[in-house]
């Protein structure tokens, strides 16, 4: 929205009052408290909790852990090495599980 710098300024008073006149022309709008939504769109863009989803298909591509990487012994994520905390017996700890 453009601003008119040059034009005269309102008071508090001005502006409270011009913003009262508007609130009650719109309360006297017949739709104002009504949204413009289709509620059958809405609920389809929902996918509820334990929905069956047997006919969706994933296209993910699985990559094994590489030589740089290591599966932390306690959250079971792939790492990189560089994420490496401790490593005592062959037990890989991840740096957010060592704090």
């Amino acid at each position: 929205m453009a601003t008119d710098y040059d034009a005269p300024r309102k008071t508090e008073e001005e502006q409270s009052e011009d913003s009262i006149e508007e609130l009650k022309a719109r309360r006297h709008e017949k739709n104002s408290g009504k949204v413009d939504e289709d509620e059958t769109e809405a609920a389809e863009s929902f996918e509820l909790p334990g929905a069956d989803l047997s006919h969706e298909e994933l296209a993910v591509q699985v990559v094994p852990k590489q030589l740089d990487e290591f599966t932390c012994s306690s959250c079971f994520l792939v790492h990189h090495r560089s994420q490496l905390a401790s490593e005592k017996k062959g037990v890989f700890i991840c740096r957010d599980c060592a704090y």
